[in-house]
């Protein structure tokens, strides 16, 4: 009878006859194993590095000085996090996992609550969910962290897909986190050891980071915060895409869904503004959160619109403008028509569905 703690037998062999074949360099049989393309990368880099699975793993902590710099570089994660956390920590707290945050080194910054007891599975737990403890892939091999930092994408790692021998007694789940800029600022890991297999924890794992996400978003700097969604589909503050924005209408910070919803990465790009985004001027949408608006429908450039709930944040824009009129904003969506047709009226004009002549009254009323 299988064990609860080990895989089922089909996927235990699968995974056997993929190291036999991927890391011990035995031949491939008539079709070969397949395995997830993530993972034989990062076995790849192991060995690259000259690991052999059967090498003693040591979980070093880096420098107490070390440490101190990594606190303080990621003290607006860790205040952003620790909520989860808490909250993550009572979703498993029956399942013998436990999460573990890490900066974007792999380096161990906070972990949640560990399962009790003194068997060797808990000292086993307690070896890797120690503050300052480098769980890097140069480090420990192919791990849901290593993994992680490497791809930026969720991974789920059951036993023996571990690279060494020593660490494949966990199974972890874990999903990469964002910072607002869209850079990788470390990543959420739900580790057990010797415990049942859960792939259902990798879900868990990206809504857990994508709330640390919204939260860095929240507390980010900005006189105008955007809520984003599609049209009739209010997905909730969980999947919402959140937007800041500056007093000048340039775009400081924003999470994976508003990255995704505006096809926008941010991350160490030149200031993008509101106008480069939305078919309207920027001010509409601080007038809006003036108002009270509670939702306006938003053109997008593509032609595609969202539902924004503007909402200011205590820093109002300076030097604000009047409130842009309906005949500027239908200029400024001819004249973006204009630009993507370098010059051609007669096709912008088709993609609007409007003459010529409209083109040319419209453009030249804004010039008066």
């Amino acid at each position: 009878m299988t064990s609860p703690s080990t895989p089922l037998p089909e996927r235990s062999l699968t995974i056997a006859q993929a190291r036999r074949e991927w890391i011990e360099g035995e031949p491939a049989g008539t079709r070969g194993v397949r395995i997830e393309p993530w993972l034989l990368r990062s076995w790849q880099r192991c060995l690259a590095a000259g690991h052999r699975p059967q090498h003693r793993v040591s979980f070093d902590p880096v420098t107490q000085q070390a440490m101190r710099r990594i606190a303080e570089r990621n003290r607006s994660l860790l205040s952003a996090a620790r909520p989860v956390l808490a909250r993550l920590s009572r979703a498993i707290a029956d399942t013998r996992y436990f999460a573990v945050l890490t900066d974007a080194e792999g380096t161990v910054i906070e972990v949640g609550a560990l399962p009790g007891g003194s068997d060797p599975a808990d000292r086993h737990a307690r070896d890797i969910a120690r503050v300052g403890v480098d769980l890097s892939e140069r480090a420990v091999g192919t791990t849901a962290i290593g993994a992680v930092l490497a791809e930026h994408e969720s991974v789920w790692l059951h036993r023996a897909e571990h690279f060494f021998d020593a660490t494949s007694i966990y199974s972890c789940a874990g999903a990469p986190l964002f910072g607002p800029e869209g850079d990788c600022i470390g990543m959420l890991d739900l580790t057990g050891v010797q415990v049942l297999e859960r792939p259902e924890l990798r879900h868990l794992a990206v809504q857990s980071a994508r709330s640390i996400e919204n939260a860095l978003v929240q507390s980010h700097p900005c006189a105008l915060l955007l809520r984003l969604d599609w049209p009739g589909y209010g997905a909730g503050p969980g999947s919402e895409g959140l937007l800041a924005i500056d007093a000048e209408g340039c775009v400081t910070g924003a999470n994976t869904a508003a990255r995704q919803m505006l096809h926008q990465p941010l991350a160490r790009q030149p200031a993008t503004h509101c106008q480069d985004l939305f078919a309207l001027p920027s001010q509409m949408l601080f007038d809006a959160a003036r108002r009270g608006d509670a939702l306006l429908e938003v053109p997008l450039w593509s032609g595609l619109r969202v539902q924004a709930r503007p909402q200011l944040t205590g820093h109002p824009p300076s030097a604000a403008p009047e409130p842009a009129r309906l005949r500027d904003l239908e200029a400024a969506l001819i004249r973006r028509a204009v630009d993507d047709a370098r010059g051609n009226v007669a096709e912008a004009a088709r993609a609007l569905g409007i003459s010529r002549a409209t083109v040319y009254r419209k453009l030249a009323r804004r010039q008066q």
